[in-house]
């Protein structure tokens, strides 16, 4: 493993393990891992893989830790996670501010409306009813908040942080190629 693959992997299971920490709802580095996975990681498996892996590891510690690791939606949050990974991959060489925030805000909002349509088909909170499914939208309005901060915020954290790298360790970070 090369010294540039060990330092996202090192970004992407640090974020991991923040979600341990206690933080305001729904902000957390899930998305930002996979956008920034898949921007980074020059294997496209791996680009989905790593970051899979990351949320898996931290949900089984979440799970033994307090039990709120797995529920019935998590089909929905991991494949919200690959579409995000999928922006990563779109961003591969156009990795600017403006680029970065805008696949940013629109995978909090595919999370957002991936994992609440999750809610409202497996579980008995709303009626399956067009009415159901937009009263669960509309209650999972303050929860989307915290996920377009937390998004934005560690995205931030992520590509800044390796952009820092970079100036301070070129050679630790290595080209893309």
């Amino acid at each position: 493993m090369d010294n540039r693959m060990k330092l996202v992997a090192g970004f992407i299971f640090a974020g991991a393990l923040l979600r341990l920490l206690p933080h305001p709802l729904n902000f957390t580095p899930i998305a930002a891992m996979a956008l920034f996975g898949g921007a980074y990681l020059k294997d496209k498996k791996l680009a989905f893989f790593l970051p899979m892996t990351a949320l898996l590891i931290s949900d089984l510690l979440l799970e033994i830790y307090n039990g709120t690791g797995f529920h019935s939606t998590m089909m929905f949050v991991y494949g919200s996670m690959a579409i995000s990974t999928s922006l990563g991959l779109l961003l591969r060489g156009r990795e600017q501010r403006a680029t970065i925030m805008v696949a940013s805000l629109l995978g909090s909002f595919i999370f957002f409306m991936i994992t609440n349509f999750g809610v409202w088909l497996v579980q008995s909170m709303y009626p399956m009813t067009g009415a159901g499914l937009r009263d669960c939208y509309v209650q999972a309005i303050p929860f989307f908040r915290g996920t377009l901060m937390g998004d934005l915020f560690y995205n931030l954290v992520f590509f800044g942080g390796f952009a820092l790298a970079g100036i301070l360790a070129p050679a630790k970070v290595g080209s893309r190629h």
